[in-house]
């Protein structure tokens, strides 16, 4: 390993906001600071929900030329969405946001050519009706998709443009519902039965592979000295995220927060069993051969929708409320479909506790605490379904992400758990993406080295599990009703 400390720029789109950070990586050394953040704004169209993908490259580019001078670049981003390229490799329209309608019943019509028990088994990917397969059949007989030579998934399609080389970084890949798990390559058969062309697909990369060189127009745009690389990294922030856990032990579960929960397991192999696709858990793949075996979980996209609603900008006071409010009088499935899509939120939940027959929660503070009590519980039942799935216990839950700074919900996530939470680091996708690129670059080593780095530099917080579980256990038998 090299001695001496690098600086990489981790370009991180999240699905509201994107930045641009920089970690300062040595063999005791990681630190990392904000250099630019931006906006993720979608907008309507008439043809539907699009991302405002150039406005996001815009962002980018800003965040390079405020990075200053690095050793190189890593993009992650969320999953599962595309952009479609022509001939000469031109944008064909916007890309379409997962929070589209068109995916609607989209899946049922997919099964009738391969049943869903047959696509998970080949795939091992939890059904969810945004997946990139989906999404695909939804196109079918678009005039953009027959005019398409080439589709990028959104960290790709941001390399692309730095760089003008085209790949596939596998994590992400993972998440079309189009690779075998067991193989870590494309699903052929699936692929050929459903009609989709796997040319489309640039050529997989793997998480630490060379991605290109920043382009000429790119360096005199951002004010960089070449040459500056492009390092593949785990670009399904999930996969950064979890290689970002700082565990010291075999036996943990993690819980990736934000928009989204992603509970679960780190394993070694996929497991594909029909009873692993009855609880909708996935075998999206990880670095170093690894199979991150979870469950998606509404996580704080509820929380998010209803301060959206109310016009509240600080969590802060709400959640300082919400610890007052008594626990567990009414609680919701986080999971549920019901709560996908934006808008109405707050009347959303409370049609839902009101449809259980317990109390509805009528102020702000009463439904940030049936939203908290509620993942929870989510997270929860995630974990308890992981270790049962697949047949390893879990000592320790390590929650990482944004909601790594939410006291309570740590709090309630150790109670309802009954295990010990440890909490942090918060930056994880991007802390992922930086230690990604610091090995590939010769600066660190294999992933337990990672994570020790990691253990050693971040300040960590845990949660001991309190109170009495009995409450928990009837808080959860009212969901499974």
């Amino acid at each position: 390993m090299n001695g001496r400390t690098k600086a990489f720029a981790a370009v991180d789109l999240g699905a509201s906001s994107g930045r641009v950070m920089v970690g300062h990586v040595g063999p005791e050394t990681l630190h990392v600071s904000v250099a630019h953040r931006f906006p993720n704004r979608p907008v309507r169209l008439p043809e539907g929900l699009r991302w405002d993908i150039l406005g996001l490259y815009a962002g980018v580019l800003d965040g390079l030329r405020a990075a200053g001078q690095v050793d190189s670049v890593g993009i992650d981003s969320w999953a599962v969405d595309y952009g479609l390229l022509d001939g000469d490799g031109a944008l064909l329209g916007n890309p379409v946001h997962y929070r589209d309608t068109r995916t609607e019943g989209v899946a049922e019509k997919a099964w009738t050519t391969v049943p869903a028990a047959e696509l998970y088994a080949a795939t091992g990917i939890q059904y969810a009706p945004f997946n990139t397969l989906y999404q695909l059949t939804a196109a079918r007989e678009t005039s953009q998709l027959a005019c398409a030579e080439r589709l990028l998934l959104i960290p790709d399609l941001i390399s692309y443009w730095l760089t003008g080389e085209q790949g596939t970084e596998l994590t992400n890949a993972s998440t079309t519902q189009l690779v075998d798990p067991r193989t870590r390559d494309w699903s052929y058969d699936t692929a050929a039965r459903l009609g989709i062309d796997l040319e489309l697909f640039a050529p997989l990369r793997q998480p630490g592979d060379p991605a290109g060189l920043l382009r000429p127009e790119v360096l005199k745009e951002t004010g960089l000295q070449g040459p500056v690389p492009v390092t593949a990294v785990g670009s399904h922030d999930t996969a950064s995220a979890v290689a970002a856990v700082p565990a010291t032990e075999r036996n943990f579960a993690y819980i990736c927060t934000g928009t989204w929960s992603l509970a679960g397991l780190e394993l070694d192999a996929p497991v594909l069993t029909e009873a692993g696709r009855a609880a909708n858990f996935t075998n999206e793949l990880g670095i170093d051969g690894t199979v991150r075996y979870l469950r998606n979980i509404m996580g704080l996209w509820l929380l998010q929708e209803c301060m959206r609603d109310w016009g509240l900008a600080d969590v802060v006071p709400l959640l300082r409320e919400a610890a007052r409010v008594p626990g567990l009088p009414a609680v919701v499935d986080a999971a549920d479909p019901v709560f996908l899509a934006p808008g109405g939120m707050p009347q959303r939940i409370q049609a839902a506790c009101r449809a259980t027959g317990r109390p509805v929660p009528e102020t702000p503070a009463e439904i940030t605490r049936c939203i908290l009590d509620s993942l929870a519980l989510a997270h929860r039942k995630a974990i308890e379904d992981a270790q049962r799935l697949a047949d390893r216990p879990a000592d320790v839950v390590h929650i990482v992400g944004g909601g790594a700074r939410n006291a309570l919900l740590c709090q309630l996530t150790a109670d309802a758990c009954g295990l010990p939470v440890v909490a942090g680091p918060a930056e994880s996708a991007v802390l992922g993406n930086v230690l990604v690129q610091a090995r590939a670059h010769g600066v660190v080593g294999d992933l337990a080295s990672m994570r020790g780095l990691l253990a050693r530099t971040r300040s960590l917080t845990t949660y001991e599990p309190r109170g009495d579980r009995a409450e928990w256990d009837a808080a959860a038998r009212r969901i499974a009703r």
